[in-house]
Formats: structure tokens, sequence, C-alpha cells
């Protein structure tokens, strides 16, 4: 959406998607569920949570141990994205509490925000379109842009380009603890929301908030300065 004039314009806002914009937790574990049951394949018992905001090329062959052919790792990680599209058309979604009204807090303040995320781009858009809420978004870097998942800082600096802002003026939103870790080495700020894991696991962050809209701009100049 068009920047507005704003004594806070120099700030810019980085939004993780999953567990930050929206809570998918329960459609993604569905999608490997049955994606493992379409394929005969195992699933470790604590998989989703120890594979939470890593990419699918690191999931299949590092943490489920299912192949590591590249060709197969691609298969299985379009087929599983795949299942969860049709997941969330069949259950619908919501935005996560607080999420809408923080986004328009930063659009009245000129504040642009971009989402910098390892979910796929499809479904991100898919999702956007679901929940109307790509006005306030100025752009999307997501699994297809980035060579290395978070905790490296590629996908943050990637969003910080799209902005344009230096990393120094960019405030990230995470959810898991790769996520803040992949901020820090960005050189950003970070701010945790106790969506996916309470605030005793985001200790790395900045700030912790349960709900977004529990901040304000003031808060974030508090950050940069």
């Amino acid at each position: 959406m068009p920047e507005r004039k704003s004594n806070h314009s120099s700030i810019g806002a980085i939004f993780d998607w999953d567990g930050v914009v929206i809570d998918s937790s329960r459609h993604h574990e569905e999608s490997w569920n049955r994606l493992a049951a379409e394929t005969g394949l195992p699933l470790p018992k604590d998989h989703f949570l120890k594979g939470f905001g890593m990419k699918n090329e690191a999931i299949i062959p590092d943490l489920l141990n299912w192949t590591d052919d590249p060709a197969e790792i691609r298969r299985l990680s379009l087929r599983k994205e795949v299942l969860y599209r049709d997941i969330i058309r069949e259950r619908g979604l919501q935005p996560l509490p607080g999420i809408q009204n923080w986004l328009e807090t930063l659009a009245a303040a000129g504040v642009p925000a971009v989402i910098g995320s390892s979910t796929h781009r499809l479904n991100i858009t898919t999702s956007l379109e679901i929940l109307g809420l790509s006005k306030f978004f100025r752009a999307i870097v997501s699994a297809e842009d980035v060579s290395r998942g978070k905790p490296d800082p590629e996908v943050f600096l990637l969003a910080a380009a799209k902005l344009p802002r230096p990393p120094e003026k960019c405030v990230v939103f995470e959810d898991a603890p790769m996520g803040i870790e992949a901020a820090l080495a960005a050189g950003m700020k970070a701010v945790g929301v106790t969506t996916s894991h309470g605030p005793e696991v985001l200790t790395r962050a900045h700030r912790t908030v349960a709900r977004l809209d529990m901040l304000d701009i003031p808060a974030l100049e508090a950050l940069i300065a």
C-alpha cells in the first residue's frame, strides 16, 4: 500500500507468517499427517515442534530422514503444500487476535510492512486472499526466494531491501526461536509473539507480547532508538 508521510516512516516492519499473522499450526500438522498417510512414510512423534519455522527442504532430509534425493525432496515438499492449501480451503482461516489492529496502526503511522517467511509463496497469497489482508503488505519474501532457511538471516535481509530500510531500522515479528536468531543475525530488533512458544523460550527477543496490538508506535521507536 502507498506509504504515508510520517515521523515514523524510517522504521520498517517485517512479519513472519505462520504463528504471527495466522495460526496455521494445526493445518500444517495435518498436512504432514496426510502426506505421511499418502506415502506410507513415518513421522517421529515430536517432529512438528522441532521443525516449526524450518524449510521443508531441511525438514524432509534432516529431521524426518525421508530422503536425500533432491528431486524427491522437492516432490514431497510441493505435495505437502498442496495438501496444506486443500486444508485451509476446507477449514478456513482466521488472523491471530490483534494482528489486524496492529497492521492498521502501522499503516496509519506510515510504517511499511513486508512478510519474511519460510512458507511457500502460494500458501501466503492464498491465505491473504481468504483474510483480505493483502493491502497491508508491500511485498512478500517466501521460501522460493531464499537458499538458506532460518536461523540464517537471508530471508529478513531480503525483506528489508523490499521495504526498503536498513537492517538496524527494522523490527521483526516472530514466534519461533530460529526466527528470533535470524533477526538478530540480520542486525534487526526482534519482537517475540507467544503464540507457538512461551516467553521462556523466546528469551533472545528484545520484547515478547501475547498479541501484537499490545504494542504501539512509541514501543517500536524505543526498540530502534
